[in-house]
C-alpha cells in the first residue's frame, strides 16, 4: 500500500515511524516532512495549501491512502478535494473539521445533543463579552473561536486576566481566529486526552494520555502547544473510559451524522475529569502533539490497516492492542518559546536510540549538512519503562546527552502519574 503523510512535525514523525513498520506498506511519502521523517519516508516538496498539486501527486504516484496530520489542512478542506478525486483519506471533511476549527460549533453541538461540557456564551464583540465576564466572575475560560496553534485559550483566574484575554482576541493577537470569542465556565478537575478512530458510524477507542501545556515546571507560565506527555493517563480508569464513550464520544458521532457532517478520522477529546465524571473541554480532529509520540511507542497493532479502515468506512469489528508499559515524552524547545525565539540554531549531537527510546523530530532541518532547530518545539525525547518514573528517568537521561545549547525543557513531565505510583 502506498501512503502519503501530510505534515512536518513530531506528530507526523511518530506516525511515519509507526506506519513504516507495517508489512502492508510498500512506499511511504511525506509532504513536506523533516530530517527525522526522511529516515523512514520519501520527503516531497509539496505545498500542502495547493490542493490541486497534492491531488495530482497522489494520482501520479497511485497513492492508496492519504493521512493528514495537522489540523489546518483539514479545516481548509484538503480532504474534500482528495475524496472528490476518488482517493481514500484519513481525516474529516471540512464541515466535520469544524469540531476543532470552531470552538462555538462544538459547544453548540454539545448543547444540542446533551454532551457534558462547561456552560458557555459566544461573542462577536468585546463589550458584551466583558459584561458577561463581570457577571460570571473568575475563574473563567476565554477561547478564540478558531485555530490559534494551541495558544488561543486563557484559563483566567482573575477578572483582570479574563478581560485582558478578551482584548487580546478582539485586537487581532490571534488573527481571524479571534474574530469570535467563546467564554465558558471553569471546570475543576484533572485533564486527560482520549483518542478514538471513527469512520462516520463506528468509533474505536484507542487509549489515553496526559499533556503538560504550561511552559514551566510546576505547571507555571503561559500555555504552549505541549511540553510533554505520557500514556496511559491513570485517571482514565476502565469505568471513566466507558463513561467517556457513552456520554461524550458516541453522542458526538451520532450527532455529527444526524447533522449531515459524519466524522471520519481521529477524534481527540480533551477532557476534564470532574466530580460529576468526564466533561468535554474541546475536540481536536487530528492526533495530538506530543500525545501521538507516546501513543505510537505503546501501540502493539499495525497502524496502517486501522487508519485505512477509518478512511474507508470499514472500522467495525477492528480493535487496537497496546503494550502495558507506559511511555513518556519530553519536548525540547527553543529558548524563548512560546514567545520569540532564535531560529536555525545548531543541534550538534543527538543521543543514540535504543529499543526503549526514540527521538522524534518536531522542528528541525538540515542546512549545509548541519541539523538545526527551525521551530519552537524541536525534539520529542520519548521512552518507555515499567513505570512512569522509569520512563521519565530514561527520557531525561537521553535529553542530557543531546548537544543543543539553545534548547530547554521542563524537568517534571509525568509528575501526576509518579505521585500516584508512589502514594
Amino acid at each position: 500500500m502506498k501512503v502519503l503523510l501530510i505534515g512536518a512535525g513530531g506528530r507526523e514523525h511518530a506516525l511515519a515511524w509507526k506506519l513504516a513498520q507495517s508489512p502492508r506498506l510498500t512506499h511511504l511519502f511525506c509532504a513536506p516532512g523533516n530530517p527525522g521523517i526522511a529516515e523512514v519516508a520519501t520527503c516531497v516538496a509539496l505545498h500542502v495549501d495547493d490542493h490541486a498539486a497534492v491531488s495530482a501527486f497522489c494520482a501520479e504516484q497511485r497513492i492508496d491512502l492519504i493521512v493528514i496530520g495537522p489540523e489546518a489542512p483539514l479545516v481548509a478542506g484538503l480532504s474534500d478535494v482528495l475524496r472528490e478525486a476518488g482517493l481514500a483519506v484519513f481525516g474529516p471533511s471540512q464541515a466535520a473539521a469544524a469540531l476543532e476549527g470552531s470552538k462555538g460549533f462544538t459547544k453548540d453541538l454539545c448543547a444540542r445533543f446533551d454532551i457534558p461540557t462547561g456552560a458557555y456564551r459566544r461573542f462577536r464583540a468585546a463589550e458584551p463579552a466583558r459584561h458577561y465576564i463581570r457577571e460570571q466572575g473568575a475563574p473563567i475560560v476565554i477561547k478564540a473561536d478558531g485555530l490559534a496553534a494551541g495558544k488561543g485559550v486563557t484559563v483566567a483566574m482573575t477578572l483582570e486576566d479574563a478581560l485582558a484575554a478578551v482584548d487580546d482576541c478582539f485586537s487581532g493577537t490571534f488573527g481571524a481566529a479571534g474574530a469570535e470569542v467563546v467564554v465558558e465556565a471553569f471546570l475543576d478537575g484533572e485533564e486527560a486526552s482520549f483518542f478514538c478512530l471513527c469512520d462516520g458510524k463506528t468509533a474505536l477507542p484507542l487509549t489515553s494520555a496526559q499533556d503538560h501545556k504550561r511552559v514551566g515546571d510546576g505547571d507555571t507560565g503561559p500555555n504552549t502547544g505541549g511540553m510533554g506527555a505520557y500514556s496511559p493517563a491513570p485517571v482514565m480508569s476502565e469505568a471513566m473510559t466507558q463513561a467517556t464513550m457513552e456520554r461524550i464520544i458516541l453522542p458526538t458521532i451520532r450527532g455529527m451524522a444526524e447533522q449531515g457532517t459524519p466524522f471520519t478520522g481521529v477524534l481527540f477529546a480533551g477532557l476534564m475529569i470532574t466530580d460529576k465524571g468526564p466533561e468535554l473541554i474541546e475536540y481536536n480532529v487530528r492526533f495530538g502533539d506530543p500525545e501521538t509520540q507516546v501513543l505510537m511507542m505503546r501501540m502493539e497493532s499495525d497502524l496502517l490497516p486501522l487508519l485505512h479502515a477509518a478512511a474507508t468506512g470499514t472500522l467495525e469489528g477492528m480493535n487496537a492492542e497496546w503494550r502495558p508499559e507506559p511511555a513518556l515524552t519530553v519536548v525540547m524547545a527553543s529558548k524563548g518559546y512560546p514567545g520569540s525565539f532564535t531560529r536555525d540554531t545548531p543541534i550538534d549531537r543527538l543521543a543514540p536510540e535504543t529499543a526503549q527510546t526514540k527521538i522524534f523530530h518536531a522542528g528541525t532541518a538540515l542546512k549545509n549538512g548541519q541539523l538545526v532547530a527551525t521551530g519552537g518545539r524541536v525534539l520529542n525525547v520519548t521512552a518507555t519503562g515499567t513505570s512512569v518514573r522509569e520512563a521519565r528517568e530514561t527520557a531525561y537521561a537521553v535529553v542530557d546527552q543531546i548537544g543543543w545549547d539553545n534548547g530547554f525543557c521542563r524537568r517534571d513531565i509525568g509528575w501526576r502519574a509518579i505521585e500516584r505510583e508512589e502514594a
